[in-house]
């Protein structure tokens, strides 16, 4: 079996705290590793996707990148606590 990424692995720990009988119904119908990968790979490519949007709407680009480093990283820190907030609200808490 592939190792369970980040997102995966915070969605067993929220199903397996919070929601204890679909928690048990999966592991009985043995769906839980499968929606576990599944819910990491579409949370990653979630990430991939809403990054060049917000850097797009935020006006963060290489020319800041290269004119202002320490600006740059603090607004690609945001953005990404931003969309991550939205990953997990949307996928890994629901």
């Amino acid at each position: 079996q592939q190792p369970l990424g980040k997102y995966g692995r915070l969605r067993k720990a929220y199903l397996k705290e919070h929601r204890p009988i679909l928690w048990n119904s999966m592991i009985l119908s043995e769906t839980l590793y499968p929606h576990l990968r599944e819910i990491d790979q579409t949370a990653n490519s979630r990430l991939e996707q809403m990054m060049p949007q917000l850097m797009q709407k935020a006006g963060v680009t290489e020319a800041l990148k290269a004119s202002d480093p320490m600006k740059w990283t603090g607004l690609m820190n945001n953005l990404k606590s931003q969309a991550e907030e939205t990953i997990l609200r949307e996928l890994i808490y629901s």
